[in-house]
């Protein structure tokens, strides 16, 4: 138990450049206080004491602004940045050497009993104002991104944005996890109308190609309208048809 909470002391060192002494972390970093009383928590719920563990908890969310349930079970290594309106609920699992920020929630979709609350492997990053929700798996060495809203599993090293979370990418470099990188993250929204408009140029292209070929077929067949080969969408005058132009972007949205 001692070398747990050491642990846990250890890692605001190694995740937060804002920690000086431990002295400090120890008296004023609310993320340590949740998580150490926590620890106790669990450990009366382990031991059937539930009443007193779910008071503890609250407790202790009253003066840390964190919610985490005294049924969820927690790795060692485990960082809480800023902490303010993290929620995990009773049967989250979290592995080892995870990082949250500030208005995470790993929920329930259910209202049954049993597992109904996130699996989060080791290595895991969540991003401020994230939302994981259900019994689903983030794999190991995953990224979530500020603000998604992830309802689906997620495989090792993978980067998951949006509402509803999407996996975007697969994390290249193992040893940079602990940071989330956001200016990184892509940009679906931006991605997505990019490649719409790509399409609309292309689908441009095709109809003016098009025009032109039923333009010279009717020249070919006379203007005249009756000799029944006239092409309806052809006119009888020799008058080009003006193309319709969708423009893209150069440098994407």
């Amino acid at each position: 138990m001692f070398r747990t909470l050491r642990n846990d002391l250890r890692v605001v060192f190694e995740r937060d450049p804002a920690a000086r002494t431990r002295l400090e972390v120890v008296l004023t970093y609310p993320g340590l206080h949740a998580l150490w009383s926590h620890r106790f928590a669990h450990w009366l719920w382990l031991h059937n004491l539930k009443l007193a563990g779910r008071w503890l908890s609250q407790i202790t969310r009253f003066f840390t602004g964190i919610e985490i349930h005294p049924g969820a079970t927690i790795g060692s290594g485990f960082f809480i940045d800023h902490g303010m309106g993290v929620v995990i609920g009773e049967t989250a699992e979290i592995g080892n050497d995870v990082t949250l920020y500030h208005g995470v929630t790993l929920g329930g979709v259910s209202l049954q009993k049993g597992k109904r609350h996130p699996t989060i492997g080791n290595n895991v990053v969540i991003g401020a104002g994230a939302k994981v929700l259900g019994n689903i798996l983030i794999a190991e060495g995953s990224r979530i991104g500020a603000n998604a809203v992830v309802v689906r599993s997620a495989p090792a090293n993978s980067v998951v944005v949006g509402v509803p979370g999407q996996v975007v990418a697969r994390s290249k470099q193992k040893d940079e996890l602990v940071d989330l990188h956001h200016d990184r993250l892509p940009d679906t929204i931006g991605q997505s109308m990019l490649s719409v408009m790509n399409r609309l140029e292309t689908v441009e292209k095709l109809l003016n190609v098009h025009m032109v070929d039923l333009h010279a077929a009717g020249k070919s067949n006379g203007n005249g309208n009756g000799n029944g080969h006239d092409h309806p969408m052809v006119g009888n005058d020799d008058r080009r048809p003006e193309p319709v132009r969708v423009h893209a972007p150069q440098d994407g949205v």
